[in-house]
């Protein structure tokens, strides 16, 4: 690692570590983060330091935001995912900023944190298969439980569209997966 990009983790995980909210013993957004990272490098082990800052900071103090903030609609929802996504973008530069990062980077960053691009840049397609392989890796076996059959079914076929062909076959082959849901990974655009 170079030490800008160690400078700008080491600035994203002290911000992570003021979380309230614990899981595994730590704070929960710390260790999204790092986990994040995780995939990052087994998904893309070559990404840009953009890449691999906006993997590390996509959920940066989150909590200061809470999704209860908004209505509980999926337009609220929607309005709160995009606010988040701003807000991130957002510390995030100023991080990159304070620690030496150009313009130039700092916007390829911001772009991908709030998913400009998707489909059509890789790195923005980048970002959003390392989401989802840490949330299916991570976190979806315990929020599966708090959802209907047909509620999870809806959520796999939705988040299986969300990233790209060649992740959708890695997930076939590293996650076992009932076939109903293996089903959404095999589609094709």
């Amino acid at each position: 690692m170079t030490e800008t990009r160690d400078q700008a983790f080491a600035r994203i995980d002290a911000a992570n570590a003021e979380d309230p909210n614990m899981e595994q013993g730590q704070p929960a957004e710390l260790l999204y983060g790092q986990r994040m990272t995780e995939e990052q490098r087994r998904l893309y082990p070559d990404a840009s330091e953009p890449l691999q800052i906006a993997c590390r900071g996509q959920h940066i103090e989150r909590w200061m935001l809470p999704r209860s903030d908004f209505p509980d609609d999926r337009k609220g929802y929607l309005s709160w995912r995009t606010e988040q996504g701003r807000r991130h973008a957002e510390r995030v530069a100023g991080i990159m900023r304070d620690v030496g990062y150009d313009a130039d980077q700092i916007d390829r960053a911001r772009k991908m944190l709030t998913k400009q691009g998707i489909k059509r840049d890789d790195e923005v397609q980048a970002l959003e298969d390392v989401a989802v392989f840490t949330f299916m890796r991570h976190y979806m076996g315990p929020f599966s439980e708090t959802q209907t059959a047909e509620e999870m079914d809806r959520i796999v076929r939705l988040t299986a569209r969300k990233i790209s062909a060649p992740a959708r076959a890695r997930a076939l082959a590293e996650f076992d997966m009932p076939e109903a849901l293996a089903t959404h990974f095999r589609y094709e655009p």
